[in-house]
Parts: C-alpha cells; sequence; structure tokens
C-alpha cells in the first residue's frame, strides 16, 4: 500500500479526479488529497474527503492534525505525488519554484517523484511559455501523462485534454514500480 498525495487543480477536468481517486482507493493505497482554490470552484472538498476517507486540504495556513505544518507533514510521507488536473498555472509554479499556497509548497518540500497530468486549452498547451516549463519539469524526473487531443470545455478541439484516470492510474502504479 502506498501513501499517495493527490493534487488537484482548477480545470473542468477536476471532475476526472474523482475517479482516480476512487481507483487508488479501490487498489489499497491510501489518499491524501490537496486542492488549489480554483479546484474547488470545480469539486468540493467534501467530495474527496468521502472518496478518500481522509481530511482535503486546500489552504496553506490551515491548522494541522499535527504539531508538524501540514505541507512538511505530507511531504514527507508521500511515496509519490500526482497532480491530475495539472493547469499551466501550477505547471508554471513547480518549474520556477513556486510555493504561495498548499499543494505548491508541498510539492517544493517532497523528495517523492511527482506524476503530472496536464490539463489546459490547446493555445495554452502550445504557448512556448509552458511548453518550456513542462521541459524544465522533465529534466528534474517529473513523469508526465500526455495530454490527448479532441474536445476541449472551452467548445474547442486540439490537444490539452486530460488523460482518463485509468491512463493516470497506470502510470502512477508503473512509477511507484520503479520506486521500488
Amino acid at each position: 500500500m502506498a501513501t499517495i498525495l493527490l493534487g488537484v487543480t482548477g480545470s473542468i477536468a477536476a471532475y476526472k479526479a474523482c475517479e482516480l481517486t476512487r481507483l487508488f482507493i479501490k487498489d489499497g493505497h491510501a489518499v491524501h488529497v490537496i486542492m488549489t482554490q480554483a479546484a474547488t470552484r470545480f469539486v468540493t472538498p467534501l467530495t474527496f474527503r468521502t472518496l478518500s476517507r481522509n481530511p482535503v486540504s486546500v489552504d496553506l495556513f490551515d491548522e494541522p492534525d499535527e504539531w508538524m505544518p501540514g505541507h512538511i507533514s505530507f511531504a514527507e510521507r508521500a511515496d509519490v505525488l500526482v497532480i491530475a488536473p495539472c493547469s499551466a498555472n501550477v505547471i508554471a509554479k513547480l518549474a520556477h519554484g513556486l510555493a504561495d499556497d498548499m499543494l505548491a509548497s508541498t510539492a517544493l518540500a517532497t523528495k517523492a517523484p511527482l506524476v503530472i497530468a496536464p490539463a489546459m486549452n490547446t493555445g495554452m498547451w502550445e504557448h512556448p511559455a509552458t511548453q518550456s516549463n513542462l521541459g524544465t519539469l522533465a529534466a528534474r524526473g517529473a513523469t508526465f501523462v500526455e495530454a490527448g487531443t479532441g474536445d476541449l470545455a472551452c467548445g474547442t478541439s486540439g490537444k490539452g485534454r486530460m488523460a482518463e484516470p485509468q491512463e493516470i492510474f497506470g502510470a502512477v502504479m508503473r512509477r511507484l514500480a520503479a520506486k521500488g
């Protein structure tokens, strides 16, 4: 059984993270969800608390359950940090080492492997800044679950769709096995 930190960012694809949580739990893993404020506009923390059977962290300054600050506690107990969906904003934060919220602070503090499932509009995906940020994270060892091509929530079609939960689950299991 692994301890999986699931970061959920502000994207319509956040609903897919509910199914991903269910897959991890069904496979016997402990799941702790960290949401950005923007993610709570798409899916509520109560949904993830119910699915994961654990409290959900949103605010960096929430009262921790133990003496250690929440982001440090999460960072140290994680076997893997999965961010799905991962918005262009959070990809930029991770690439540049910004730690202005619970998720970004935890990502900066952890030594656990990082698995990212990007989700964004095609224009954002193709922008040179995003591509540069993805390259930076790849060079640091992040694993990416490739964004798909198809209909997007904005009404266009192109690359940027978050991968399906089963595909992300498989990538996380492979990364955990490789960590061994």
